[in-house]
């Protein structure tokens, strides 16, 4: 701190009064600079003595501060060892605690993927099984011309699908749904009754007559029933026995002759009536036939029914309705069309070529299709 010296004003110089001379003022301010400089000597000394002891305090200020701030350093350095400590303490847990996390991690996602596993292949199981029965129908129904295996086995599967309660399987069990009323609905071929109308046809053959033969609508050198009823004679009287044994001897000889000789006589008139007959021919390579040709002719006409059977059943509906075409040229050919049997065999051809027609049997293509989406997991 700095301290100024005020110097006494110099008294004014009274009016009137004669101004000192020079040499007396420069002897007076001689006299008073000695006593201002140790005034200002003293003041300083005072100064600095007073600065010192603010600097001693400050230093002693700071020293304790530097004590204090040294002590809470080693403080905080204690703390922050402890802490380290107790982090690395800590990170040894964590380390631990994630390692039996990621144990236990590894182990759950390995049970997961087993449980998975199980279930998928269940159900991949169940999918193959109804994918391989589905197809199996089909070729069922191919054979036998029928959609009613394919039908059973949708309904099957849906029953499956249902008692295993898999929502994986919905996309399944709603194609399903969808192919079994799109089946139903189709209109199919009947494949079993064409085949029977031919099997009848087959075995009819040999009954239909020939142009160049009699018709067989009327049986020739057929005997007409003998009507005539054998009446059993009356037990003779013991008396009258031994007159009548002659004639129940001739009686017995009668009826056994009898029937023989009626018969002969209707063959006979038969034959008299058939020795002349009048019909028109159009085609006369029809009555020109031989009798081993006629068989032959009535053999090749069956094979014809047979291969058209054999067609059906194979699904070859347009070469079945080439050979029951080259059936009916022959009928209309070389059979007697007046005869009822050969009219309602021609009737029965005409109805089978109406009926045979090409018809696709329907596939569940969109079951197929969802129990491969779901065997491929999508």
């Amino acid at each position: 701190m700095n301290d100024t010296v005020t110097l006494p004003p110099e008294p004014a110089a009274p009016s009137g009064a004669v101004p000192p001379r020079p040499a007396a003022v420069a002897g007076g301010a001689a006299r008073w600079w000695p006593l201002a400089a140790v005034l200002v000597a003293g003041l300083s000394l005072a100064a600095s003595v007073v600065l010192w002891q603010r600097v001693a305090r400050v230093q002693e200020e700071l020293a304790r501060r530097s004590a204090d701030t040294q002590a809470d350093a080693a403080a905080t350095r204690a703390l922050a060892e402890q802490a380290q400590a107790t982090v690395a303490e800590l990170q040894a847990r964590i380390g631990v605690a994630e390692l039996k996390l990621s144990e236990v991690s590894l182990q759950r996602s390995q049970l997961e993927e087993l449980m998975l596993s199980v279930s998928r292949s269940r159900d991949d199981a169940l999918v193959q099984d109804l994918e391989a029965a589905l197809r199996l129908a089909i070729q069922q129904s191919q054979l036998t011309g029928s959609v009613q295996p394919i039908v059973v086995a949708l309904q099957g599967a849906q029953q499956r699908i249902e008692r295993a309660a898999q929502p994986r399987l919905n996309p399944v069990q709603r194609a399903i749904a969808r192919d079994l009323e799109r089946i139903r609905a189709a209109s199919l071929l009947d494949v079993p009754a064409l085949v029977t109308r031919l099997d009848e046809l087959a075995r009819a053959v040999d009954e239909w007559p020939l142009r160049a033969g009699p018709p067989l609508d009327e049986p020739v050198g057929t005997p007409e029933p003998v009507a005539a009823e054998r009446e059993t004679p009356n037990e003779p009287e013991p008396a009258a026995a031994p007159a009548k044994a002659a004639d129940d001897r001739w009686a017995r000889w009668r009826a056994a002759v009898q029937p023989w000789v009626e018969a002969g006589w209707a063959r006979l008139r038969a034959a008299a009536r058939d020795l002349v007959r009048i019909r028109r021919i159009d085609q006369p390579e029809a009555v020109l036939l031989a009798p081993e040709q006629a068989y032959f002719l009535r053999e090749n006409v069956r094979l014809s029914l047979l291969n058209a059977r054999l067609g059906v059943l194979a699904r070859q509906f347009d070469s079945a309705r080439a050979d029951v075409r080259a059936v009916e040229r022959h009928l209309r050919r070389y059979f007697d069309t007046d005869s009822a049997r050969v009219r309602q065999a021609l009737q029965t051809l005409a109805e089978l070529q109406r009926d045979l027609r090409h018809e696709t049997l329907p596939r569940p293509d969109e079951t197929l299709a969802a129990l491969a989406a779901a065997a491929g997991g999508r």
